[in-house]
């Protein structure tokens, strides 16, 4: 058996759009509403396409200073494109997204890298990296659910602690259900990343267990600071005046 893992040509790279495609002409056919997956794919493309080079740059560079500023960039970015929901409260909601990030995604990543695989030298840049591209990933989706849900309830006028414990909740669906359907429904990437490149499976469920504990943590611990933060900015729901007697 061949256990090193296959380079794919570009020209059968351009096969697996034929999916896309059609998902797309469904939606124009349906919605008109395409334009916004094309954007989205045409992004893609682009930021992996950089990012590939990017990276093979950093992992030959070894340099702690390149690892982290590389870090600050993922945790900039997914604070704002958390908030992405809820555009109206962006501002004032910006720095309390980047700290929950930032401390959820961060305090995991460090116990991870540290003290799970005990990397050496501790910024290993091809494994600190990917992780921290799959933690702050996860926190990142986790708060925006939180934030949209959020301000869904404030729009009902429910109470802060409970449009808080059922933002929380909403928030972790995607996790939860992952945690359900693994193994079981889906083997994820990087499991299944390392058996296609010839690990073992009993090793790469190992790094899956890492892996779904890492990233449900972070995304919960990040959620739960999040909405912590914002219970200063919560609009109060609207007072009923009693009305006196006649």
């Amino acid at each position: 058996m061949n256990l090193s893992i296959q380079i794919i040509p570009f020209t059968k790279l351009a096969l697996a759009f034929i999916p896309v495609a059609i998902v797309i002409g469904i939606l124009f056919r349906w919605t008109r509403g395409y334009k916004t997956e094309i954007y989205g794919f045409s992004r893609m493309l682009g930021q992996l396409l950089l990012v590939g080079y990017f990276l093979s740059t950093v992992f030959e560079s070894d340099s702690a200073w390149i690892v982290l500023l590389v870090i600050i960039v993922m945790v900039f970015a997914s604070s704002s494109i958390a908030l992405r929901t809820v555009k109206e409260q962006w501002r004032q909601l910006y720095w309390r997204s980047f700290v929950a990030i930032l401390i959820g995604g961060g305090v995991v990543l460090t116990l991870i890298t540290q003290g799970v695989l005990e990397l050496e030298p501790w910024y290993l840049p091809s494994y600190f990296i990917p992780l921290a591209g799959m933690i702050f990933a996860n926190a990142m989706n986790s708060v925006s659910l939180a934030a949209d849900r959020l301000y869904a309830e404030a729009g009902r006028d429910v109470p802060f602690e409970k449009a808080r414990n059922i933002a929380l909740r909403a928030s972790l669906i995607p996790m939860t259900n992952a945690l359900f359907a693994v193994g079981l429904v889906s083997l994820p990437g990087m499991m299944t990343g390392q058996i296609l490149s010839g690990v073992s499976p009993l090793i790469a469920v190992r790094y899956q267990i890492m892996v779904m504990c890492m990233v449900f943590g972070a995304a919960g611990i990040s959620s739960a600071i999040f909405l912590t933060l914002v219970k200063t900015d919560f609009p109060a729901p609207e007072t009923i005046e009693n009305i006196p007697p006649t």
